[in-house]
Order: structure tokens, then sequence, then C-alpha cells
């Protein structure tokens, strides 16, 4: 079957095949492995509208994950062994009422569960006990935190925003998230403020730790660098600045084929609002759908019918694999 291709803007006189860019380093097309992740998208609502967010999530999105999707993901991570992780995300995945009720069931399913949260959900009303929750039932909490400085968080992400996420962590670390040796997973999330690449992730890190903890008494397990994928709003914000080719061909140019056997989409399924199927959360902004005929959860016999099966790919894949690449796990080498 041939492969799904986005629609993005080309730049000038330069080649967006991502296949063919494969093909040049002897490399055949991507193809999914053991699907161990189910990445579900429970909704584009959030309290934020960041200036890179490639869900152009916001206060007023209407899109949210109803019961009988949310039902049908607990049925598949029921019948599914293999799949280890349910990882959450949005929008801020805690604004749907599905939320708590697919944490509490895919936790007793002895599933490891993982929340993008943006932190600044914590203080929003009818969020009060959210953090205890979180705790209690040992949710990774991967938070967005593009900066150890306000000044930079507040130009991505708003007003307030950094001194409200600091007093998000305050309270997460008050519950044992971040602290060496506590079951409480906090990852920190860093993407750049521009068209450039993430810094190395390890010396970041380092970075962040210092500053976060000498002056903020923040303490943290990992930090994940991230691309920005020139999709969605952030597009908008490279050709309203004229930036665009120039970001596509620092990406093209930058293709680690090092990185390839180990993007996301070879071991995860994401899952819409509505219950369409993508190859990653990207594919999904972009309404690229699984190649095959299992187009929706409710559509999907087995997980591990997908084993094997082609990956849609696109010039934003060259996003994932420039450079060190970029997972929702972090850089990739």
């Amino acid at each position: 079957m041939p492969a799904v291709r986005s629609r993005l803007p080309l730049a000038r006189g330069a080649t967006h095949d991502f296949d063919a860019a494969l093909a040049s380093h002897d490399l055949g097309p991507l193809a999914r492995g053991a699907v161990t992740t189910l990445q579900v998208n429970v909704g584009k609502l959030c309290n934020q509208a960041c200036h890179h967010c490639h869900v152009e999530a916001g206060p007023k999105r209407t899109e949210i994950m109803t019961a009988a999707v949310a039902d049908r993901v607990l049925e598949v991570l029921a019948a599914s062994p293999q799949l280890t992780t349910l990882d959450l995300t949005g929008g801020a995945p805690e604004l749907n009422p599905n939320f708590r009720r697919l944490v509490v069931e895919a936790r007793r399913l002895g599933r490891r569960v993982i929340d993008r949260c943006n932190l600044t959900i914590l203080f929003e009303p009818g969020m009060e006990e959210l953090a205890p929750f979180l705790a209690e039932h040992d949710v990774e909490v991967v938070a967005s935190l593009p900066c150890y400085t306000a000044d930079n968080v507040e130009q991505q992400r708003g007003h307030g925003v950094f001194a409200r996420s600091i007093a998000a962590l305050h309270q997460l670390g008050a519950l044992g998230y971040g602290a060496p040796g506590s079951p409480h997973a906090l990852d920190l999330v860093y993407n750049p403020g521009g068209a450039f690449l993430p810094p190395a992730q390890a010396p970041l890190e380092a970075t962040y730790r210092d500053r976060l903890r000498r002056e903020h008494g923040v303490e943290f397990r990992h930090l994940l660098t991230i691309t920005n994928m020139p999709i969605r709003r952030f597009a908008d914000y490279l050709l309203a600045r004229g930036e665009y080719d120039a970001y596509m061909s620092l990406l093209v140019n930058h293709l680690n084929p090092a990185t390839t056997g180990h993007v996301m989409c070879r071991s995860l399924l994401s899952v819409g609002w509505d219950g369409a199927l993508y190859d990653c959360d990207f594919n999904q902004m972009l309404e690229l759908p699984v190649p095959g005929r299992a187009r929706t959860i409710f559509e999907l016999d087995a997980i591990a019918q997908l084993t094997g099966a082609p990956i849609a790919t696109g010039a934003h894949c060259f996003g994932c694999t420039a450079g060190a690449g970029s997972s929702c796990g972090g850089s990739l080498a």
C-alpha cells in the first residue's frame, strides 16, 4: 500500500519526500513494530493557547472524547496485554470528564499511565484534588516547561504561566513527585522558542536541574527535549515570519538516519478524540489516518494486527528525525 503523505507547503526548490530521503540512506519506508503504547488524545479543550501548539488547543475548542470512545479505549487496553502504557494527552487531558475513569481503570489493569500536563491546569476550578488523585494512582506526570526562565516561558505560553507552573511543581513536589527515589515520576518537557532544533538533551537537563533546584526548590526525574513540528499553529507562526522554508530546510538537512529505528510511531498507536486511529499525534493533527482497513478504534480487532503495517509519513517526519531526533519521550540519539 502506498504511503499516505501530508499536505504541507513546500519550500521553493526543496524536496520534502521523507521516504525518498530514507531511501537515499538505504533505509526502507517506516513500518510499525510491536505496539506497546496507546496514546489517547481526549480532546482539544485547554485552559491555555500556546503559540507553538500543534494541536491548536485552547479554551474555545469543543472537541471532547465521549464516554463511548473512552469505553472502547479501555476494552482494547484490557484485551491487549502487549499494551503496557496508556499515554493521555490533549488539550489539557484533565478537562475531559472521562479522564479520571481512564486513569483508574487503566491502573486497575496494571498499566503504566502518563498524564501530559501543562501544570497550570492544577489551578483551574474543579481541579483542586487533581494532584492528590495523580499521586494516589501513581500516574507519571510529563509536564510542559519550555524553559527555566519566566521570560522565555511566557513568550510561548502567556503572562503569569511561569509562576503558576512553578507553584504547580511545588504542589506536585509536596506529594513526592520528582524526588529522588520516589515512585511518583515527574518529567519536564523543553521545546524551542523559535525556528531551531533543541540543544543536546543531557547538558540542558543538567542546566534545568541546577537552575530549578537552586532558584525554585524544584526537583524532577528527566528533561525531555522535543522538536517543534512545522504543523498547525507553529506552521502559521513560521509562515507569518517568513521562516517556514528555512526551518524545513534545517530539518531536511539534519536528517539523522540513526534515529529512524527509534521513532515513536514504531511502537505507538494514536487515538483521536473521536476514536479515529493514527500513527502518531502529529499525523492526527494533519488528519493522516493509519494505512489499512481499521480506521477507528471500533474497527480495530487486535493490536497485534498492526505489527509490520506501513506508517503514514510526510514532510513533518523530518522533525522527528533531525539532529538527535525527537519523540514524546525526548531525544532519540
